[in-house]
């Protein structure tokens, strides 16, 4: 999936290349839709964030408003795929290598990048910005601003956990730098939190040679509860099981344990249950990164609050991505493209707002995850169907498929992912939901139609 979001942003030197199919959508706006801007009406665009919502939203006001001004300030100063992070931990991959975009994409998009800057005030009123960057406050005058600025690891209320050293987060680049340098010394290393993130920071780790006792807290009965079922979550337990890796499940840490230099030795499980430890990954979630809109007047839950068109309740201000609840880089990636398309005088809404939709690989067992895998009650009707080593799950409620899972074989999931997300009623759904793996020769489209005659 990197490599194929990466091809979306190569060099415009590349005129023929063909953009994958299920890559994001380019958002194109008809001319008149925009409205002719003189020289001396150059619009100014700011965006907070360079991952990949605001890197989408560059993109595309570039392409929608050739003359105007934008600029983009963060924290960070390289652009990267969070989920790639993993592969910098392993030294499978180089901070070039987690780029999904050309080195100077800035320049060829005639952006102005403030790199290593931290936003501390929005001022909707005055359509500016201040910022600090090398110890100096500065300050940003804006048209339209776009606020992209992410999530925040999450850092459970444990004893210890804050003051303790040698622990990390696996965010950004810092942290997996840190994660890898220190594992060259750690005897037990722990990882608390089994989600994806977490799994990411368990697989680089596996991979070093002569790496220390690895150890995996995990909080539900599985790892990855909200992505796999039992079985699925298995098939990897046992395979890093196999590479020796200690898995914890069902359990918590009620203290971290630490020296006289604050050093992380131990996690406390409960009833005196201890693990060693001198190295702790903490993934055990993420918080929207809104502190920055405090005092502003954007209205925020878990997240920006936002409009179908990316709109936040001041105007010319648009926010996406994680900063507004958002988990996943598909729609972190179309609410880019339309606020951006707004913002430059188009018209756009997000249709599509379906975010359970995971694919992951470790240790070689590819698996996709869409929708809800764990059903709430007895009413809902769970079917499996397994082919050797291949395994699918499928989760249905009155005739809608609510969620799946296929785990080895990941062919043919796209109907599946069509059948969740648009929540397509199908006659008799619980004795034909595996037709389609059945009838492979026939492919996607003939068996579908079949499948979907009756509705």
């Amino acid at each position: 999936m990197f490599d194929k979001i990466k091809n979306i942003f190569k060099s415009d030197k590349e005129e023929n290349n063909v953009t994958p199919k299920n890559a994001p959508k380019e958002v194109t706006v008809p001319a008149h839709k925009i409205g002719p801007k003189s020289q001396d009406d150059t619009t100014t665009y700011v965006i907070i964030g360079a991952s990949i919502a605001g890197v989408t939203a560059v993109k595309t006001l570039r392409e929608l408003d050739k003359g105007a001004k934008i600029i983009v300030i963060s924290k960070d100063e390289n652009i990267y795929s969070r989920c790639m992070l993993h592969h910098l931990i392993s030294g499978h991959r180089t901070i070039e290598g987690i780029n999904f975009v050309d080195g100077d994409f800035m320049e060829k998009q005639n952006a102005t990048w403030i790199k290593k800057a931290t936003v501390k005030e929005i001022d909707p009123d005055n359509k500016k910005i201040k910022y600090e960057k090398d110890g100096n406050e500065e300050e940003l005058a804006y048209d339209k601003l776009l606020i992209t600025s992410g999530a925040n690891a999450f850092v459970p209320p444990v004893k210890n956990l804050r003051e303790a050293k040698n622990v990390y987060p696996l965010r950004n680049i810092e942290d997996a730098i840190g994660i890898k340098e220190q594992a060259k010394y750690a005897k037990n290393i722990v990882i608390m939190g089994a989600g994806l993130v977490g799994m990411d920071a368990l697989a680089g780790l596996v991979e070093i040679d002569g790496i220390g006792n690895l150890s995996l807290i995990a909080s539900e009965d599985r790892i990855l509860d909200k992505q796999l079922d039992v079985k699925a979550a298995k098939a990897y337990e046992d395979k890093f099981e196999q590479k020796g890796v200690k898995i914890y499940k069902n359990r918590m840490a009620s203290e971290v344990l630490i020296d006289e230099d604050g050093k992380v030795k131990g996690i406390n499980l409960g009833n005196d249950e201890i693990i060693d430890c001198d190295l702790l990954v903490v993934s055990t979630g993420v918080r929207s990164n809104i502190g920055l809109v405090e005092g502003s007047g954007i209205e925020t839950e878990k997240g920006i609050k936002i409009n179908e068109k990316g709109e936040t309740n001041k105007p010319n201000i648009y926010a996406a991505g994680d900063v507004t609840g958002t988990g996943i880089w598909p729609l972190a990636t179309k609410q880019a493209e339309v606020a951006a398309t707004n913002m430059a005088g188009g018209e756009a809404v997000i249709e599509d707002r379906f975010e359970f939709k995971n694919t992951m690989n470790f240790l070689g067992i590819p698996t996709v995850s869409v929708g809800f895998i764990t059903p709430p009650d007895d009413t809902y009707d769970v079917l499996t169907y397994t082919d050797g080593d291949n395994y699918k799950m499928a989760v249905i409620k009155d005739d809608v498929l609510i969620g799946f899972i296929a785990q080895g074989d990941i062919s043919y999931v796209g109907p599946y992912t069509q059948l969740v997300k648009e929540k397509i009623k199908v006659d008799n759904l619980a004795k034909r939901v595996f037709e389609l793996l059945q009838n492979k020769r026939r492919w996607t489209i003939r068996v579908v139609n079949k499948l979907l005659r009756s509705t």
